[in-house]
């Protein structure tokens, strides 16, 4: 959908503003942070149907979902890799790791939502903070030995967007709720 009404195409006050507040909180984010992408922001948070009809906390509970949604999808991925007889053993090692500190996750981001819902914000962020230093740590398990390559390099990059996402406006609104 175009954010900008044209002759034939008009946009509600509500579509407007949705879009906008995914655009202005991006966009936000990505002032705020070196490692913020606003183009993964968008388009991560723009295919969610329900981020055009949100607000702010809307917008951190779909990018802790989407957090979950990624580290469900890993671990499976993760599983097949594992039975797919082509690695050597410290890449294994390196997966049974990954499994682990992704398994972890799942907790962590359900916790983090809990925390958040409960207007707890420090400690979601704590556990946001948690899930994305769990994806560094896994991409940095496989460069321990020269010449491995991650097979979840994607996998750990989207994660740690996601939770970036998450934690901007987590931070966001925890300054709010201190004003």
């Amino acid at each position: 959908m175009s954010a900008t009404p044209t002759p034939g195409n008009s946009i509600s006050t509500l579509d407007a503003s949705t879009i906008d507040i995914t655009n202005r909180t991006c966009r936000k984010c990505a002032e705020d942070s070196k490692t913020f992408s606003y183009d993964f922001c968008i388009s991560s948070l723009q295919t969610i149907p329900v981020s055009h009809v949100t607000n702010l906390h809307g917008l951190a509970i779909i990018g802790m979902e989407l957090a979950l949604e990624n580290a469900t999808n890993t671990i499976s991925t993760i599983k097949y890799l594992q039975t797919c007889g082509t690695l050597d053993s410290f890449a294994l090692a390196a997966l049974q790791d990954c499994l682990e500190l992704y398994e972890d996750t799942l907790v962590t981001v359900v916790d983090a939502v809990a925390a958040f819902l409960t207007e707890h914000y420090s400690v979601a962020e704590v556990k946001v903070s948690a899930v994305m230093e769990a994806s560094t740590t896994c991409e940095e398990g496989f460069s321990e030995k020269k010449g491995v390559v991650s097979p979840l390099t994607e996998e750990n990059n989207n994660l740690f967007q996601l939770t970036d996402i998450a934690l901007c406006i987590i931070h966001m609104l925890s300054l709010a709720a201190c004003k």
